[in-house]
């Protein structure tokens, strides 16, 4: 029996390994290098489009247990990212080229998964997971709209990336925040007049339009460009990508009034990203703006910062808590178009599809992921019919249901949530999926 996967994205990839591993033939259905989405460009399998982060690795974060959840589950993207990961603090950050490249790879030599180029433009007979991005072609989504009646939108955005060498690494600090998880960020730290020189450019800096939109404002919180989140007032960036607590310059001694973060972008550290500076001003201004950051002056931009419409479906109306298509029989979605926001949790989500489609292929009850999990969590957040105002969801603690006891101080309560979801997903692990 053969199932189709369309999409080798994050989630798509993810869904075609659980399915192969539980002994179905799957073809995988991807559209590049023949065409490319508005904001791809390497043809790899599970390109990373934004950050590079994959966000924090500490179990006591949502972030963290939420890959906790999915190694105990095997998933193929944390593997990779295992191999291929860069310096971050306390964060999970890859070198993107080699995490797709290790990915496509790992795709490539698995015999049960056959890889089909070429764009899908119309919905899938038979056993299938859509997991097509947000980003899906426009005539695979016109056929989606057809089948479930409209299709919602949002704008995200992506930072810039600038060379290594141009970095002025004299009037800049490499630390993390408090000292914590080494010194893996490059800082470029602001005086008071620095700051609101910089802030006054950006506000007034001109943006590139946005075509085909016409709800003004819809922005993604998660992705808000830098520009959007400054007009909210002069200390928005402070308290934002540009906050400068736990930091201390060692040119002054004293923590800076504001400072801006540089991420490494490779293992070779030849580039870096400004973290949390998504953008759609027009590159010029770009360049013009952001090199009023201390030790910026001369960047090299070798990536500039862009903007683009995700799609997502209206998942609480469409989607059972397996991620299943209400009234069909065995047709799946995945990925970013369910409105399960982020990398991590675009690729749970392929993992959950996966193992409820293989589970009804072989006439079992799709499994159950507990609603304390992050992974059971998002898929009852997407599936909540409840949810009248839908909009994409990342992992967060206020997913999850509260512990049965008080528990004093955010990071321990953090902790004992993380504790009882890996207890009871094991439990769930070892019996049924």
């Amino acid at each position: 029996m053969t199932v189709t996967v369309i999409g080798a994205g994050l989630a798509g990839v993810e869904a075609a390994c659980v399915l192969s591993g539980k002994g179905f033939r799957v073809e995988l259905c991807e559209m590049k290098p023949q065409k490319f989405s508005p904001a791809h460009k390497y043809a790899g399998f599970a390109e990373l489009v934004c950050s590079n982060s994959l966000k924090s690795d500490r179990l006591s974060s949502a972030a963290g247990l939420l890959k906790a959840e999915m190694r105990l589950l095997g998933s193929v993207t944390l593997e990779a990212a295992r191999l291929t990961r860069v310096e971050a603090g306390g964060a999970l950050a890859v070198d993107r080229t080699a995490f797709s490249d290790a990915v496509t790879e790992r795709i490539e030599a698995d015999s049960n998964i056959k890889v089909t180029r070429g764009e899908i433009t119309d919905f899938p007979p038979g056993n299938a997971v859509i997991a097509t991005g947000p980003l899906t072609g426009d005539s695979l989504a016109e056929a989606i709209k057809r089948r479930c009646g409209g299709l919602l939108s949002f704008y995200d955005a992506a930072a810039p990336v600038i060379t290594a060498q141009s970095i002025d690494f004299e009037r800049t600090f490499f630390a993390s925040r408090y000292g914590n998880d080494g010194a893996d960020y490059v800082n470029c730290p602001l005086n008071k007049d620095e700051y609101e020189a910089f802030y006054n450019a950006l506000i007034t800096a001109e943006t590139a339009p946005l075509h085909d939109f016409d709800a003004a404002g819809a922005f993604y919180e998660g992705c808000m460009p830098v520009e959007v989140l400054a007009k909210r007032g002069s200390d928005s960036l402070r308290f934002g990508c540009m906050k400068p607590v736990g930091l201390t310059d060692p040119r002054t001694g004293r923590r800076p009034y504001a400072n801006v973060q540089l991420r490494k972008e490779n293992a070779a550290g030849s580039m870096y990203n400004l973290v949390g500076f998504q953008t759609n001003l027009k590159f010029g201004e770009q360049k013009r703006v952001f090199r009023m950051i201390t030790g910026l002056e001369n960047a090299d931009f070798v990536r500039c910062g862009v903007m683009h419409r995700n799609t997502f479906i209206d998942s609480p109306r469409l989607l059972d808590g397996s991620f299943m298509l209400r009234g069909s029989e065995n047709v799946f979605f995945a990925g970013q178009i369910t409105g399960a926001e982020g990398y991590m949790e675009s690729a749970a989500s392929g993992i959950a599809a996966g193992l409820a489609l293989a589970a009804r292929l072989r006439g079992e009850t799709p499994p159950a992921f507990p609603k304390t999990t992050m992974t059971g969590a998002l898929a009852g957040y997407i599936s909540d019919e409840s949810n009248k105002n839908f909009q994409p969801m990342g992992a967060n603690m206020g997913l999850l249901p509260p512990l049965d006891r008080a528990v004093k101080g955010k990071r321990e309560r953090y902790a004992q949530l993380a504790e009882r979801a890996l207890a009871d997903l094991s439990f769930e692990t070892g019996r049924t999926l």
